[in-house]
């Protein structure tokens, strides 16, 4: 099969389109043919071996290099996040069967940057919402539970004021809907050029923070999200209600464990209706190195999404 193999840490160029062997499943796995990946933030990071925490990274570079891999990932082929059809099921597995579409992530496995991986039924795996395509699906599994983790963290309630910086990217857009579902008064922030997508997804106002800093204006809100993960709690503080609380995105996620359960709770929301990806660009294959290039300008609006 074809795949992406990750050569060492560096820059995209390390990604390189090679033949490799076909998986074979086991008895409790699933031989899944992958339609649609996604390259994320953390993809970018992982490849360049770039944790991006500031003063952490003197506690966290050590880690990952123990964790994934001292001079390059382990695993070569990167990729979590999935969309596609179950090929073959192994005989101890009853959840999915043949020619199901499913989506799903295969987490620090990784994996997805090929034709075909193999994953335990138990897995963070569920059939694919009916009104998604693969290239929609795919990008849930991570933009969309992470959002749905922290705004759960939050507590959110009907009649909340919320702030999303950072509306416009994957994790923001997903947040902006999921706020409004649970009844929030949402007000999104973002540049200049995707303040009316940003609209378009629900929110009660956008502000440019080009052209505004919100954090002079006098509002004050129930939860302010970093999404992007660039501003501090002292930059917000003022601008929060006095129970209001700050999350940051590159914080509030450190004990996220991904939940077959939620998967399938924004599956429903899906289905309902009620929650969209915003996809960006689609690239094929073997324009990985393009894909990376391009989610390392830090500029995407909602999902980067691989056609395979």
């Amino acid at each position: 099969m074809r795949a992406i193999i990750c050569t060492k840490y560096g820059e995209p160029e390390v990604l390189q389109l090679q033949e490799v062997r076909k998986p074979s499943h086991k008895n409790n796995e699933l031989l899944i043919k992958i339609h649609a990946t996604t390259v994320h933030i953390g993809d970018t990071k992982i490849r360049g071996f770039k944790p991006g925490m500031g003063m952490l990274d003197l506690i966290v570079k050590p880690m990952m290099r123990i964790m994934i891999g001292f001079w390059g990932p382990r695993r070569k082929i990167l990729g979590m996040d999935l969309a596609g059809v179950v090929e073959a099921v192994g005989k101890d597995a009853t959840r999915f069967k043949v020619g199901d579409e499913v989506f799903g992530s295969s987490e620090m496995k990784f994996g997805t940057y090929a034709e075909y991986i193999c994953l335990e039924e138990n897995d963070i795996l569920s059939k694919k919402p009916n009104n998604m395509n693969f290239h929609e699906a795919a990008p849930v599994t991570n933009g969309g539970l992470t959002a749905l983790y922290i705004l759960k963290k939050a507590e959110i309630k009907e009649g909340h004021k919320i702030l999303i910086y950072g509306a416009s990217g994957s994790v923001g857009t997903y947040a902006v809907q999921l706020a409004k579902y649970f009844g929030a008064k949402v007000t999104g922030v973002c540049s200049t050029v995707n303040v009316e997508m940003v609209k378009s997804l629900g929110t009660k106002s956008v502000i440019d923070y080009k052209q505004e800093d919100f954090t002079t204006n006098g509002e004050h809100y129930d939860i302010i999200l970093d999404a992007v993960g660039k501003l501090t709690h002292a930059q917000c503080k003022k601008s929060l209600t006095k129970q209001g609380i700050y999350l940051n995105v590159l914080r509030a996620t450190d004990a996220l464990k991904l939940k077959v359960k939620d998967l399938e709770y924004l599956k429903a929301i899906i289905e309902a209706g009620q929650l969209k990806s915003v996809i960006d660009r689609t690239y094929p294959l073997e324009e990985m190195v393009e894909a990376h290039r391009y989610v390392d300008m830090g500029h995407k609006k909602g999902n980067v999404t691989i056609k395979i």
